[in-house]
């Protein structure tokens, strides 16, 4: 059998179909290789020769009557008994000890993949050659398994699936795998089918399903493709037979993007497993996750399966996606999508290589070829689809507690942040609004004054948004409650494995959780925002707690002992099960089992609330979603979760935010100066001074802990409000790759927050080229080196990027009345005497405005004299409307420049000019 190995490109010879014709030794080559036969003499016939020849022919019927029955086996459907263990590869010897094949302990470590990769389990010899695997024990690791060289793991030839055909078809190929030798989890699908689908010159599809038996696949929207890319696309594909192998390789370089001939492919009714070699060690996503923005691959497992906890290391968090990026050793960037909402594990160690394992599903995926990160992104939005464009107010500064109490505390918040001059664009409650804690109602007691309060918020140009739990309390009495009541009589809840409704625990005790897969209780939860709007007519919605979480582990009367849950495999995923504090597995749904769709719930709740928002307000909905899923930007933003008041939390808010502006959920924000436990002036000064760079910036704080009123100062910068790591604008610049305490906001402006306690400088990274001082102008030239900045306690870092014209306007108390302000650009020139920039602009809160049409985009350009170039301006609205105070924008004031040391002048009249610093 072909031993695995990690093929260079020079290495993999054949494609398609042609790597299927077996050589076949005829009688003229036997004759050629031994020419003296036809002339050796023949003996005569006798009657041990007529026995020989009987015996002979009765062989030769036996083995007929075998190979007809070994064909029937292979084509009758997979089995569904237990697997056995494949023929050992390790055997004992007389004295008990166990032997296994040298080659185990030639395998490198850093190429040893895991084969009992069950999380708490410490494994022994005998354990791992019952799997037929090779056993090392590592000297340096205490305990098999997580964060650690694998002591279990593949030998070179173990048994895995055979391409067995391929052909041709209009978009691609389409291939049948067999595997012949079981495994050692239960119900191996033994025959598959491949699909490769050259959809795109620079994207490339593969499912690989069940031919026999559909299987649950994700629904969401992705591209359905009638015609194959061009003859010329930027990678190529090629087959290994057996062990089956899937080989692709970027065109233009040769650089091997997959390859996953380098373990055994798993595809059993409950656990899929899929490996490949990395073309280098920086990976980039994979949410969602509290690490560094550039994840480790030191034998480093991450967990996806969406969960209710506040953000800790090591941990499956809020939402999942599964999505990497990967920047290859010259610069350029691929991208990967596993398109699968089952719980899976995705473990990366430092051959480079990393293996999904998933426990449900089909492998249906991605390959992104960019070649730069922002194509690979770009092309990976094309797929699950772009964000939405946020109403305007939603870039401003957001304030909430959990405990505010009453309405009337909140109003004298709103009222305080008016006197001390400080802008607020929106107020928010916590679930205090509510009356005990029930959706779409609010407390007439403590919060009787709060359609007054919003709609003096409005009469400010300011807004409301509420918070609202998707768990429907069902124990009210009967005709009390209209949510339950009528969700119960529609049929639109969550069911138990018995087809009742599911009880749960959440904050107004048992409860009831909305089945957002049904289209029906779509329908049912707009008429419950529709109605709760005419009594309080708030602007957003904030959708919280839906992973969804749930108090019990499963269900008031728990769950039943089934495979759903209990899988052959589970994750590493925090609590142990799939039921840990949330609805059971097995639990039913209107398109599926829980089991399959768990991950979806925060996607479908937001999906639901966007749509109704759009039908309630007319404009463009604000949705807030603590639980995420691919595709969730096209209807909510998100925040990083309940955070705490820790400096640690502060600095690790930045990878955070990069990595969701590059999953396509870039109004992402972190709750400045921490959600629990009580702030510091220092800390509260410092996360206020970054958390003005956040797109979704918001101030939120736990009950009972301390507020502080600090004085605000910025300076509205008018950028794309989404966030670029420097590695991706400088790809060619290796230093760059790691580095996420500093970051582009648009394509321009460098931010280096103080992150420590104590500090009055900053050290930053600065990319080759020139840079100006945004408060100052004056100018850096970096070779591409650290340098440390002066940071005081009133100071962010702030440098501009020579080339670069940015406009800015002097802030007020809204968004919407500096929109007013006059418009100044900033021009920071190049060597050469060049900038140039660009502004979109629309009336902040019309559906679809680009797609209809009805926007300004207007590029600036500086050459040896300024010049403004108005590429598109498309306008429609009622001159009567409030939004005519604004048609376009300001005219600019005369820019302020600068400009490079020791050039000619092109601010004769600098002190005319007009700078918002």
């Amino acid at each position: 059998m072909v031993s695995y190995k990690r093929l260079t490109p020079e290495e993999v010879h054949f494609s398609g179909a042609a790597l299927l014709d077996p050589d076949e030794s005829t009688d003229t080559d036997l004759k050629e290789e031994h020419p003296e036969l036809p002339l050796l003499p023949q003996s005569p016939r006798c009657s041990i020769t007529v026995a020989l020849l009987t015996i002979g022919g009765l062989i030769v019927v036996l083995s007929g009557v075998w190979l007809l029955g070994t064909i029937f086996w292979l084509h009758k459907p997979p089995s569904t008994e237990p697997h056995r263990s494949p023929l050992p590869a390790v055997a004992r010897s007389p004295n008990g000890t166990w032997l296994q094949p040298e080659y185990c302990s030639q395998i490198p470590e850093a190429w040893r993949f895991d084969c009992y990769p069950e999380r708490g389990v410490v494994v022994t010899e005998e354990m791992c050659h019952a799997r037929n695997c090779c056993f090392i024990q590592h000297s340096q690791a205490k305990t098999s398994g997580r964060n650690g060289v694998p002591w279990c793991f593949y030998t070179p030839d173990y048994p895995s699936y055979e391409l067995v055909s391929i052909a041709d078809t209009e978009i691609g190929k389409v291939g049948k795998l067999l595997r012949n030798k079981k495994t050692y989890y239960p119900k191996d699908i033994d025959e598959l089918q491949l699909e490769v689908l050259y959809e795109e010159d620079y994207r490339l599809h593969v499912k690989i399903t069940d031919p026999t038996e559909k299987r649950y696949e994700v629904p969401i929207d992705v591209p359905v493709i009638q015609k194959r890319a061009s003859s010329n696309p930027s990678y190529t594909v090629d087959f290994i037979k057996e062990p089956f192998g899937l080989i692709v390789k970027r065109t233009q370089t040769g650089t091997v993007l997959l390859n996953t001939s380098i373990a055994p492919l798993f595809y059993a009714d409950q656990f899929l497993q899929m490996s490949t070699s990395l073309p280098s060690r920086f990976i980039y996503g994979l949410g969602e996750h509290r690490s560094n923005f550039l994840h480790d691959v030191q034998w480093n497992t991450l967990t996806m399966w969406a969960r209710d906890v506040p953000p800790m290391e090591l941990t499956n968090l809020y939402g999942v996606h599964p999505f990497y990026l990967s920047m290859e050793s010259d610069g350029m960037a691929h991208g990967f999508f596993m398109l699968n909402s089952n719980a899976m594990d995705v473990a990366l160690q430092p051959a480079p290589a990393l293996t999904w394992r998933m426990i449900g599903g089909i492998l249906d995926f991605y390959i992104f070829l960019g070649p730069d990160p922002s194509s690979v992104i770009a092309q990976y939005l094309d797929v699950v689809g772009q964000p939405a464009m946020p109403i305007y107010w939603a870039l401003g500064y957001h304030l909430c507690r959990w405990g505010y109490k009453s309405s009337d505390k909140t109003w004298n918040v709103v009222k305080e942040m008016r006197n001390y001059g400080i802008p607020q664009d929106v107020q928010w409650n916590d679930i205090d609004y509510m009356d005990h804690a029930l959706d779409f109602t609010y407390d007439t007691t403590n919060f009787s004054t709060l359609p007054d309060l919003v709609k003096d918020l409005h009469r400010h140009d300011q807004h409301y948004v509420m918070i609202l739990d998707p768990g429907i309390s069902n124990s009210q009495p009967s005709g009390s409650y209209w949510p339950f009541d009528e969700g119960k009589k529609r049929g639109i809840f969550i069911n138990d494995s018995n087809g009742d409704i599911l009880t749960g625990k959440v904050w107004p005790g048992l409860t009831a959780f909305p089945d957002f897969s049904n289209p029906d209780t779509h329908e049912w939860w707009y008429q419950n925002l529709k109605s709760f709007h005419e009594k309080v007519p708030f602007d957003g919605v904030w959708i919280d707690m839906n992973e969804p979480s749930n108090f019990f582990d499963g269900s008031l009367n728990g769950c039943p002992e089934n495979e759903l849950e209990n899988p052959p495999y589970t994750p590493g995923i925090l609590g142990g099960t799939l039921k840990a504090k949330t609805v059971c597995a097995s639990a039913r749904q209107k398109i599926s089992t829980h089991y399959n769709i768990h991950s979806l719930y925060g996607l479908m709740e937001a999906k639901a609330t966007e749509s109704a928002l759009r039908k309630i307000t007319d404009k463009r909905p604000f949705v807030i979603s603590r639980s995420t899923f691919p595709s969730q930007g096209k209807y909510s933003g998100h925040w990083l979760g309940d955070n705490r008041s820790q400096w640690k939390d502060l600095a690790t808010s930045i990878p955070g935010m990069l990595t969701f502006n590059i999953l396509g959920i870039p109004l992402i924000g972190a709750d400045i100066c921490g959600f629990g436990g009580s702030t510091t002036e220092e800390l509260c000064v410092r996360w206020t001074q970054l958390g003005a760079f956040y797109p979704f910036s918001r101030n939120h704080n736990s009950i009972d802990e301390q507020l502080l009123m600090l004085k605000y100062t910025h300076t509205y910068i008018y950028t794309q409000k989404s966030l670029f790591v420097l590695c991706f604008r400088f790809p060619n610049d290796e230093k760059t790759y790691g580095i996420d305490k500093q970051f582009l906001w648009g394509k321009s402006l460098l931010v280096t927050p103080v992150l420590e306690a104590g500090q009055d400088h900053v050290v930053g990274y600065f990319p080759k080229g020139l840079w100006y001082d945004f408060h100052t102008g004056d100018a850096l030239v970096s070779s591409g080196e650290e340098i440390n900045l002066q940071a005081p306690i009133d100071k962010i870092n702030l440098h501009l990027r020579e080339g670069s014209i940015i406009p800015t306007q002097r802030p007020n108390t809204t968004l919407w009345v500096s929109s007013g302000q006059p418009l100044n650009l900033i021009v920071s020139l190049s060597e050469d005497g060049l900038a140039k920039g660009d502004l979109y602009w629309d009336d902040g809160e019309t559906i679809d405005t680009y797609e209809k049409d009805q926007y300004a985009y207007i590029f600036f350009t500086v050459e040896q004299v300024e010049k403004i170039t108005l590429l598109h301006e498309h306008l429609t609205r009622d001159p009567h409307d409030k939004c005519a105070a604004a048609p376009r924008p300001p005219p600019p004031q005369q820019p302020l420049f600068l400009e490079p040391p020791n050039t000619f002048n092109f601010s004769k009249q600098r002190d005319t000019l007009c700078c918002c610093a």
